[in-house]
Formats: C-alpha cells, sequence, structure tokens
C-alpha cells in the first residue's frame, strides 16, 4: 500500500517534466556517497507521550488502536501543503512525519505500540536522488532505530503496514477515520455508521482521545505558555510597526506577526484574522485585502502553534490613531467586562454553559444601555429569545490545546453541557458586531467590531490567565499602544 497513492502520484516520485537520465549519469550518481548517521538522543517529553498511550490502552483493554498521521495534501499540481500531523496522532507519539501509523495491539497485559514509518531511503536504490520523497530532494529522514531512539517507540517499515491492517480481528479493531483514505480502506468498519458517518466503535475512539486531552498536564501547559509568550511577542511587533496616521494592508500585519510566528514556533496555529474597519465585524475575515485607517478600530485574532504543536489564540482589539472614540470605548468596556466576569466565574466544578451565559448577560446589560435591545435584558436571555445573539453571534469561548479548538470530538455532557475541571485551558472571547448594513443600529456604531480573548487555565482556586502579558482594558491598550510605537520596529531574534 505505500508503493503508490490514490492521489495519483507517480510511484517513483518522479514528474512529467523530469529529465529522462542517461545510465552514465546513474551510475555516477549511485558511487562515492559517505553515510552518516543522525545525532538523535530521547526527548525528554517521551515520558508523557507514553503515559497517554497508557491510558488509552486501559480504555479498550483486548482490542487493536489503529492511528494514522494523515498524509502531505496537494495545494497544486505537483506541490502540497506544508505538511501538519494529525493532533491526536501527534498527541500520543510526539511525530511529526507524513504517512506514520501508530499501531496498539493487545499483548494481554495492555497494549503493544508500534510506530509504522517510512524509514530515510536507502543509497541502495535511485529513491534518494530520483523520488520526491529521496533525502536529496527532502533532506536526510530518520531510520527506524534513531526514530525508536527519539520517541522511545518501538518502530517498523511502513511496507509491513499493509499485512498488519490485514491481520487485525474484525470487530476487536477501531481507527481513527479520515486521517488516511488507504488505512481507513484496509480496515473495513465492522459496525453500523452514525448519522456523522463515522462508523460507532471507530466513532468511540476518537471521543475518548478528545476527553483525554480536556486536562492538560504540567508539560502542555508549559507548551501553552511558550506559544502564548511568543504571541505576546508578535502582537507587540505588529503595534510597532502599526501607524497612527496612515493606512497599511491588513496582510502587512498579518505578515509581520506570521514572521514571528515561524521564527519562534512551528507556524501560526490558525489563518490570521487582521480586520481593519468593518472588516472587525465579519468573525472569520481571513481574507486580509483590506487596509486601515485613522479613527477606525483594528481586530486581530491571531496565535502562534508552539514547536510542539500547541497553539495560542488571543484576540486584542486597537485604535489606529492610539485613542478610542467616546463611542468606542463604551462599547469596547462593554466586551471587556463581559470577559472580566467570565474569566471570574471560571473554577473547577463550574458548568462550562454557566460561564457563558455570565458572559452574555453582561453583553445583553450594555446592549440594553446603547438602547439597542427591542426587550428586557431578562427576555432577551430567556433560551426562547436570545435575540442579544443579533450583535453577539459566537459563544463564549473554547477547549484550547494542541489544536485551536481542542477537545472537539468530546461528547456534549462531558464539554458544552459539562463541568470545567482543574487543567482545563480554555478561551474567553466574547465579542459586539454591528454589521455595516444593520438598520436596527444607529449609523455611528455600524462597522464597529470588538472582540477581546484570553487563554485561560482552570487551577484548583479559580483561573489563571495565560495571556495576562498583553493589555485588556481600553486605557491600558491605548498606554501600551504609544509604548509599542516608541520603541520602534524590531526583528525577532
Amino acid at each position: 500500500m505505500t508503493e503508490g497513492r490514490t492521489d495519483g502520484t507517480p510511484t517513483d516520485g518522479t514528474e512529467s517534466h523530469d529529465p529522462d537520465f542517461p545510465e552514465a549519469f546513474l551510475s555516477f550518481m549511485r558511487q562515492g556517497w559517505r553515510d552518516t548517521a543522525l545525532p538523535v538522543t530521547p526527548r525528554p517529553e517521551t515520558p508523557n507521550y507514553a503515559k497517554r498511550r497508557a491510558a488509552l490502552s486501559a480504555a479498550f483493554p483486548g482490542e487493536t488502536l489503529v492511528i494514522p498521521t494523515g498524509t502531505e495534501k496537494v495545494r497544486a499540481n505537483d506541490t502540497d501543503y506544508p505538511f501538519r500531523p494529525g493532533s491526536d496522532f501527534a498527541y500520543l507519539t510526539g511525530d511529526h512525519d507524513a504517512d506514520s501509523v501508530l499501531v496498539l495491539r493487545p499483548n494481554g497485559s495492555g497494549h503493544d505500540a508500534t510506530l509504522y514509518m517510512r524509514p530515510r531511503s536507502s543509497r541502495e536504490t535511485d529513491e534518494f536522488f530520483r523520488s520526491r520523497n529521496g533525502e536529496l530532494w527532502v533532506g536526510r529522514r530518520h531510520t527506524l532505530t534513531e526514530k525508536s531512539t527519539e520517541l522511545g517507540l518501538p518502530t517498523a517499515d511502513l511496507t509491513g503496514l499493509e499485512a498488519t491492517l490485514a491481520d487485525l480481528a474484525p470487530g476487536r479493531t477501531r481507527v481513527l477515520r479520515g486521517f488516511d483514505a488507504q488505512v481507513d480502506a484496509a480496515v473495513r468498519p465492522y459496525d453500523g455508521v452514525r448519522a456523522d458517518g463515522q462508523p460507532a466503535r471507530d466513532r468511540e475512539l476518537a471521543i475518548a482521545i478528545s476527553e483525554m486531552k480536556l486536562v492538560k498536564d504540567e508539560w502542555e501547559i508549559g507548551q501553552l505558555q511558550d506559544a502564548i509568550d511568543a504571541t505576546v511577542r508578535g502582537f507587540e511587533d505588529v503595534a510597532r510597526i502599526l501607524p497612527a496616521d496612515r493606512a497599511v494592508s491588513e496582510r502587512l500585519l498579518e505578515g509581520v506577526f506570521a514572521l514571528r510566528a515561524r521564527h519562534d514556533g512551528n507556524d501560526v496555529g490558525y489563518s490570521s484574522i487582521v480586520g481593519a474597519g468593518e472588516h472587525a465585524t465579519i468573525l472569520h475575515w481571513v481574507h486580509n485585502h483590506g487596509a486601515t485607517r485613522p479613527g477606525d478600530l483594528l481586530l486581530m485574532d491571531m496565535g502562534v502553534e508552539g514547536r510542539n504543536l500547541y497553539t495560542a489564540d488571543v484576540t486584542r482589539v486597537l485604535p489606529v490613531n492610539g485613542r478610542f472614540t467616546a463611542l468606542q470605548r463604551q462599547v469596547y468596556d462593554i466586551v471587556y467586562a463581559s470577559q472580566q466576569a467570565g474569566i471570574e466565574a471560571i473554577r473547577p466544578g463550574v458548568k462550562f454553559k454557566d460561564v457563558h451565559l455570565t458572559c452574555m448577560r453582561v453583553l445583553a446589560e450594555g446592549l440594553s444601555d446603547l438602547g439597542l435591545l427591542p426587550v428586557s435584558v431578562d427576555e432577551a436571555m430567556d433560551e426562547k429569545s436570545t435575540v442579544y445573539r443579533r450583535w453577539t453571534l459566537h459563544g463564549f469561548g473554547h477547549m484550547l490545546g494542541i489544536d485551536v479548538h481542542d477537545c472537539s470530538n468530546a461528547r456534549k455532557e462531558t464539554y458544552r453541557d459539562g463541568a470545567l475541571g482543574e487543567g482545563y485551558v480554555l478561551t474567553v472571547e466574547p465579542g459586539l458586531y454591528f454589521q455595516p448594513e444593520d438598520e436596527l443600529v444607529p449609523a455611528e456604531l455600524r462597522g464597529v467590531g470588538i472582540r477581546i480573548e484570553d487563554d485561560v487555565l482552570v487551577t484548583a482556586t479559580g483561573a489563571t490567565n495565560l495571556s495576562a502579558g498583553l493589555p485588556r482594558t481600553s486605557d491600558e491598550v491605548e498606554t501600551w499602544l504609544a509604548e509599542q510605537r516608541e520603541a520602534g520596529p524590531r526583528l525577532p531574534g
């Protein structure tokens, strides 16, 4: 199953525009190469991955579990998107290479784990210089031994995966589906398919991993803090080059932050939202082809993904000319009050839904103060009404971790309808958005969008704002923006 892909990629890795090599060249390329070993050592975090595999093993005794990372995805013709490993696979292994598959097979007392991977391209064939996966094209890959040493995990050549999958017992195997089409095809579902298209038993595997991820251990919290600290630096970088008196493109600001993300981390954790003026009212504005204007607000929702794939998710709104107008400040302060109330409500045992209602009531009260609610605050908050949501649209936040929307396969009763626990990390991000076309608001409010988002750790006694390195109150934002502009531009270093 590893000789060719189902996406039409040639099995030898060559392309139609490649030359036909003469035998003299091929013979010459096969000679005179010195072999070198990668200087690998065991990674210090490997016990964390082993602990997670043990917990997953305990959840499914006697069953084989198959967790692929996924394959490279075509961007255009013969070029691929940068590969990002499947989050659940990375959570269990720490491996970042494409095509790998983790197989946990029962051994009577638990599971034996094997990482099936594509090893380095040997000099015994022409793959190392002719294939698109060859080392002269993509760099030196790990040998099986090197990878095993680094991750503390037994490894096997990916070419043996097909036989392994063919040998698995129906009804005693679960697959994390949707990541590798060939794995999905090789292990046929044993049970019925749910309404969402997932085989029921396989869905239970996805749920189990998602719910394991709800509680972050000390190492994970450190990874998140590193990503958040880099994000703070990225916001500072942007503020330092944001002119107060002339327009600049949203994409320039996006690019400045992306430079920080690539330098200090792996990449951005999601497509950056840089919304100037009325673009701030579009929740997932990622075109970023507008421009700032003095007097307008600038909303930026951005996060650095760290080298171990844990990501920040932070939003700030800046007055481009350095000062909020009276009306901008009034709306900003409503959103800030909502966020602060939500953060203060967070502690173990509090329902996720109750934090939402806390934030939303403050927003509804603010909308009432602005004279916008057509009904009382209590009526607007009634679940049979919720008319206040015309200007809020989204909930108060979501879980955060190795995915920006982490734990997304968790059951409703453990997430949206569940209670918060110590070690959870979640965003708190209320917002108010007044669309330019909204005739139910005064003209001076149209095109104003404000969201404040921070990353919050649930502690034993309450909550810690991990992104407190950025200002939140309107006064603090103005002071911070002036300080950054005075400091001037900088390059990451």
